[in-house]
């Protein structure tokens, strides 16, 4: 199955070698429809390379790792390609160049802060609406926004007839925590997600941006499902790590 988004850097591909140059060889992606790379010759090896054809043929498949996304190109197919939806002049668009290099280490830097803040980060810097959604919208569809994955257990009892479907409810409560969040905090992508083990422990799952955001969710999380069993008079302890 082929994909219509670019890899994302340190990823690893699988590439059937092209076209071999002087200078290296040029690869296709084969789980990127119609994506092309580059292994520069001094990737190719660790040591020298007299010749590319001792290492690698045309029709080859091989496994490569990410070391690069040109970004450049996608801010080029959002703004100044045929099927872009924006007018921009050459002028423009090099000064609005210029602004995200000015302001980011990178333009791919600049697409991922963008997926992960959205439009305003743009808009921000002074870039007109149109050319800002333009941006956006490509950075969504190539650029996977930076996550962690952390994990709590917690222990559930309840002693009532019905206890089970209290525990149910707590760890529903657990995992729609994020719907209570206070506003103006982002949640975007951020999942809670409770995983039967073993009555009566139960591991929840959080993915959030960064590591603060999610130890929050999951505390808030366990929480919540420990407030749902005391108020029926049941027993809830949190874990971080399993005792």
């Amino acid at each position: 199955m082929t994909r219509e988004e670019w890899p994302e850097k340190d990823e690893l591909v699988v590439c059937t070698v092209d076209e071999l140059k002087t200078f290296g060889a040029f690869v296709k992606l084969e789980e990127y429809e119609g994506k092309e790379g580059l292994i520069h010759i001094s990737a190719v090896s660790p040591g020298w390379v007299k010749h590319l054809r001792d290492h690698v043929r045309e029709g080859q498949k091989i496994v490569c790792k990410v070391l690069h996304v040109d970004a450049q190109k996608w801010l080029s197919l959002a703004l100044t390609d045929s099927s872009s939806k924006v007018e921009i002049s050459n002028e423009e668009f090099n000064e609005l160049e210029t602004k995200l290099l000015d302001t980011y280490e990178s333009l791919y830097d600049a697409f991922e802060d963008v997926v992960t803040v959205g439009k305003k980060a743009l808009i921000a810097l002074g870039l007109k609406e149109e050319h800002a959604d333009a941006i956006h919208e490509m950075a969504c569809t190539n650029v996977k926004p930076p996550s962690v994955e952390i994990t709590g257990y917690v222990e559930l009892k309840c002693p009532l007839s019905n206890g089970i479907e209290i525990i149910k409810e707590a760890l529903r409560k657990a995992e729609g925590v994020i719907k209570k969040t206070a506003p103006g905090v982002d949640t975007n992508g951020v999942t809670v997600e409770c995983i039967y083990i073993g009555a009566p422990k139960y591991k929840m799952r959080v993915t959030a941006s960064d590591f603060k955001k999610a130890e929050g969710v999951l505390s808030d999380a366990a929480s919540a499902a420990i407030e749902v069993i005391k108020r029926n008079e049941g027993y809830g302890k949190f874990y971080r790590n399993l005792p």
